[in-house]
């Protein structure tokens, strides 16, 4: 098999992923091509009173036909083409086609005229694209092959070894037969082909030096990415040491365990100990959301979504109580199949989700979260009638460590983090996330927050 593939596109997917849409485009061209020839001679034949023998219609035809023919079979097996850098790609299959088409336009412009055709400027519109695709010596060789098959085609017309096929109505006289006129088109044409695949090619060739650059770039860069996740969790793990003994003494303190704390002293050790628990929880999610990037892979199991819900609620039950929230858990599902993935992460997110509605929904407010069925999948709804978000911070929430603009200053604590991590955590598990403010419960006062996620079946 001919080796076709550049050594740095063998696991480029982008690279591919182009040559795969060229051949989808030359297949779309070739039924207008098709249809084309046969539009032209039949205007050639009636509006340009050009005279064609049967012969010329009868080749020119089974041309057309031959060609919708191939293209109907490469059409039906463009997307069986495999990827392979060493086994027949798509890189041949765009060989494959360049070559019939070639041989359907070399006979094609044999049977309107050889040399004197206006269809054999099309020889050098087919090597401008395959000098896009396809590696330098391949299309040097091609054009060299064309060259030499119009300057011997002409030559044998010329000596009578082969009938030349006159296009009447084109030309008054031939031209086919004066040696001077055939050794001066073949010699400009020759020269014309070449300078278009040294040029076309020569692009072609730096903006593929350029797309290897940019991929070992990229590969740098992911690798320098990976070394500092692991330097991160490295460091971070080592603070969250010392943070949860500082919690664990709190914790003793504040449960009058080494006797009564001057009341005071005591609201500053509650403050230091949510403060503290607010450090660890910031920690933990800062070594969630490396692991996530490093490992680039989530764990696949079968779980109750409802069931985790109702797990992460209980667990905020005091604070809902304490801001006396009305909170509403409804499954709408008709069919409540179990969802896949990893369990963790999606506790992760809906605690995340979940806390945020409960913290930022004012006493007496109202919280509410619904699960649907979708066409293929399934839709989970976060709705209250909290303070909202302005619209011009709606498109940098899911930014690290952006907070709403209206937050600040209510005494409301928290890192902005969370919300890059649940979007990363939806996108590993090919869903979407959006929010939108007002909510559907929300009031003119109160608008509220309405965080939807959907994801595909199973």
């Amino acid at each position: 098999m001919i080796a076709l593939v550049p050594p740095w596109a063998h696991h480029y997917l982008e690279f591919w992923e182009t040559v795969k849409k060229r051949n989808i485009w030359f297949i779309r061209l070739r039924y207008l091509a098709a249809l084309t020839l046969l539009a032209f001679t039949a205007f050639s034949e009636f509006v340009l009173e050009f005279s064609f023998s049967v012969e010329q219609l009868t080749s020119i035809g089974i041309i057309a036909v031959t060609i919708l023919v191939y293209n109907l079979i490469f059409h039906s097996i463009r997307d069986k083409i495999k990827t392979v850098p060493r086994k027949f790609n798509v890189l041949h299959f765009s060989l494959l086609q360049m070559l019939l088409d070639l041989i359907c336009l070399a006979l094609l412009i044999y049977f309107t005229g050889g040399i004197e055709s206006p269809l054999v400027f099309l020889f050098i519109f087919h090597m401008i694209i395959g000098s896009l695709i396809l590696p330098g010596r391949i299309v040097y060789f091609l054009a060299v092959l064309i060259i030499l098959l119009t300057g011997v085609l002409s030559y044998f017309e010329y000596a009578g070894i082969i009938q030349h096929h006159t296009l009447n109505g084109f030309l008054g006289f031939s031209l086919y037969d004066n040696p001077k006129y055939i050794i001066i088109f073949t010699s400009v044409f020759g020269f014309v082909i070449l300078v278009s695949v040294y040029l076309t090619n020569g692009i072609a060739k730096q903006l593929y030096k350029l797309e290897q650059e940019l991929l070992e770039s990229f590969d740098k860069l992911e690798t320098a990415e990976k070394s500092k996740q692991k330097y991160i969790m490295a460091v971070v793990h080592e603070i969250k040491t010392p943070l949860t003994a500082v919690i664990s003494y709190l914790s003793i303190i504040n449960g009058k365990m080494l006797g009564e704390v001057n009341p005071e002293i005591d609201e500053k050790l509650k403050r230091a100990f949510i403060r503290s628990e607010e450090a660890v929880e910031l920690i933990n999610n800062v070594l969630r959301i490396s692991k996530l990037r490093l490992l680039d892979e989530v764990i696949k199991e079968e779980f109750d979504i409802d069931e985790l819900i109702q797990k992460i609620v209980n667990t905020k039950q005091g604070v809902i109580e304490s801001k006396n929230l009305s909170f509403k858990l409804e499954d709408k599902r008709k069919e409540k199949k179990p969802l896949l993935g990893d369990k963790f992460l999606f506790e992760l997110v809906i605690s995340n989700l979940v806390g945020n509605a409960i913290k930022y929904t004012p006493a007496n407010g109202k919280v509410e979260v619904v699960i649907n069925n979708l066409e293929k999948g399934i839709e989970i709804s976060i709705n209250d009638d909290g303070i909202g978000i302005p619209i011009e911070d709606l498109e940098k929430l899911f930014g690290d460590f952006f907070r709403a603009s209206n937050i600040k200053g209510k005494g409301i604590e928290g890192t902005g983090l969370g919300l890059s991590i649940v979007k990363q955590i939806i996108e590993k598990h090919e869903g979407t996330i959006s929010i939108d403010s007002p909510s559907g419960i929300g009031t003119e006062s109160r608008p509220g927050t309405s965080v939807k996620i959907k994801l595909p079946e199973n």
